[in-house]
């Protein structure tokens, strides 16, 4: 039994497959319309949510499958104090696998733990989102036709965007990418995430707080939203919400095939004039996700018809800590389930660095 935690939990040969397959149910979607017949998928959305839930439910109701679950926490026993452990060990009496969301980060990696059924991570607190990367990796072969030799512009908010981490995560794989990240000083990218798949990796990347300054060297341009709800201070968010929007005006200054993405909702970086222009692909990358989706929950479910064969990567054994240090990182799961062991991962014998085990922020 396999979980999607991180996107980097499946093979670039694992992910060309689901893309390909993705693409045959959008070519032939009959042929798919009983594949989860009497199968049961459970959304646990502790957040909100539209497209991700949606699609999640879309795409195993075109299937043939069946969806349990509830799209807030306070609707759940959650509001009543009941830990991710117990929710999960309970529903996997209900369900044959499990897509959650959750604002704290590193839940799914203690939903997995306890679970008897797959557990998909739909997108845990300013951590990872691994299904909007595979619709974005979906996206950006269909409009680019490779990953190889690309580069890539990440423009907003780098700090808490999930979506960010888990593609830039995804494209450190593929060969001669190029990283622009632009943001203000405040929300550039976290360390672990620069680390581990940029620098690490000797990857090409260059930081700028101007949009402009660098549009015209960009194949594709991820566009995020500044999120409200990850910041403490409202000041502070006021302060940098409007930080860049994309217009018209820009637009001139990029590509003739640039591709324009945005993992959804928007609130004003990405003016509606920009909605008309043959490189805005953000409507179409949301479509996407429904059928990627579908392709995934197959996967899991050991549905697909000559899956690429996995066999798990030889990794070097991480010496782990418990109780030594603790995570001063208020969004992650040990602040509210403080049942949880503190443990940290050795990531950098040479410095000495440890990281969370659960939301890979650095110790003290």
């Amino acid at each position: 039994m396999r979980h999607l935690i991180n996107i980097l939990d499946l093979t670039v040969e694992e992910i060309a497959k689901l893309i390909d397959v993705a693409d045959d149910i959008m070519a032939n979607p009959d042929k798919y319309s009983e594949v989860c017949r009497h199968k049961i998928l459970a959304t646990l959305f502790y957040e909100p949510s539209t497209r991700t839930r949606l699609s999640f439910e879309s795409a195993m109701l075109s299937l043939g499958g069946n969806v349990l679950g509830f799209s807030e926490a306070n609707s759940s026993s959650a509001a009543k104090g009941e830990s991710v452990a117990d929710t999960i060990a309970m529903v996997c009496g209900y369900a044959d696998i499990v897509a959650m969301r959750h604002p704290k980060e590193g839940a799914p990696i203690v939903a997995a733990k306890h679970s008897s059924v797959p557990i998909i991570n739909a997108g845990d607190g300013g951590h990872y989102h691994p299904t909007q990367t595979l619709t974005d990796l979906m996206t950006i072969r269909h409009e680019k036709g490779r990953f190889n030799g690309l580069t890539i512009g990440f423009c907003g908010d780098l700090k808490f965007g999930r979506t960010v981490h888990s593609l830039i995560a995804a494209m450190s794989r593929y060969q001669n990418v190029r990283f622009v990240l632009i943001s203000p000083e405040e929300l550039r990218l976290p360390g672990f995430v620069k680390y581990e798949y940029i620098e690490k990796k000797g990857l090409e990347c260059i930081q700028s707080r101007s949009l402009e300054d660098v549009i015209g060297e960009l194949d594709v341009l991820y566009m995020t939203r500044i999120q409200k709800e990850r910041f403490v201070s409202e000041d502070e968010y006021f302060r940098l919400k409007d930080s860049y929007i994309l217009t018209a005006e820009k637009m001139k200054l990029a590509k003739s095939d640039m591709c324009v993405m945005h993992p959804l909702p928007r609130v004003n970086e990405i003016s509606v004039a920009v909605d008309d222009d043959p490189r805005a692909c953000y409507f179409k990358q949301a479509h996407y996700g429904r059928y990627i989706r579908m392709a995934l929950i197959m996967k899991l479910l050991g549905l697909i018809k000559d899956d690429v064969p996995y066999e798990k990567p030889d990794e070097e054994e991480q010496e782990i800590v418990y109780g030594e240090f603790t995570c001063r990182n208020s969004r992650c799961i040990t602040t509210t389930e403080q049942e949880l062991p503190q443990a940290f991962k050795l990531t950098d014998k040479e410095n000495k660095i440890y990281r969370c085990v659960y939301c890979e922020t650095r110790r003290n």
